[in-house]
């Protein structure tokens, strides 16, 4: 997955959750995906409790992560 892949599964809508970024076709933010992530859940966990989130939209998350991080550290150099 390349950062152009990260629209296919991720999206920001003023309309959902106040415009954060969220997994498309679902209400879940990337913050939570990252959370889950961070609180020990596979991919495969979070899968069996939302089964609209599988492995490929939390390597949406986990890259749309890591972007947003470079342009913050490219931004303040």
């Amino acid at each position: 997955m390349n950062i152009a892949d990260i629209h296919n599964y991720i999206e920001l809508n003023p309309q959902v959750r106040f415009g954060k970024p969220i997994v498309k076709g679902t209400r879940t933010t990337v913050a939570e995906v990252l959370e889950m992530l961070a609180n020990d859940m596979s991919a495969v966990d979070i899968a069996e409790d939302f089964p609209a989130i599988g492995p490929e939209q939390v390597r949406a998350c986990l890259l749309y992560a890591a972007y947003k991080e470079s342009v913050v550290l490219l931004s303040a150099a």
